[in-house]
């Protein structure tokens, strides 16, 4: 057996189930985007932009995993469908912010409505300290997740 098997074999089983929870987001984000004739990147894209605010299409692209061209050419397809904008800085005339137009919010609350709605549904079958265990859980495996991160 490799060092790599090795180390598998002595996970444990939780991490194997954030596994899993991450790999089922994936594929609901895909899903929910076919929904709405969008590609994945394209939800992404809009969810980014609700839950941090303006950036310019490098960062939205570094933050996607593309390439700047990449991310210029899914600004323009998602300006295009109204989706996206790009708004000039009152500061600086030469830097863009892509933001989220109204149909994107509209869209995007529309597509993740259900699925937010049946994640609470099994939060509140939590007791408030197993809430707080899970929160204090998830808080953890989001800062190791984002560790290395340039943004």
């Amino acid at each position: 057996m490799d060092e790599n098997q090795a180390a598998l074999e002595r996970v444990n089983e939780t991490t194997f189930a954030v596994r899993d929870v991450i790999e089922a987001s994936r594929d609901l984000m895909a899903r929910m985007a076919k929904s709405v004739d969008m590609n994945a990147n394209d939800l992404t894209a809009i969810a980014l932009l609700n839950h941090h605010g303006p950036m310019g299409p490098v960062e939205l692209g570094r933050r996607l995993g593309i390439s700047g061209p990449s991310a210029t050419t899914l600004v323009d397809r998602m300006e295009q469908a109204g989706y996206l904008a790009r708004v000039r800085s009152d500061t600086d005339r030469r830097r863009v912010a892509v933001t989220v137009t109204e149909q994107a919010r509209t869209v995007a609350a529309a597509v993740w409505r259900p699925a937010i709605e049946k994640l609470d549904a099994v939060s509140r079958t939590l007791s408030e300290a197993e809430n707080a265990v899970v929160r204090d859980f998830l808080a953890r495996i989001t800062a190791v997740m984002n560790e290395g991160r340039e943004l």
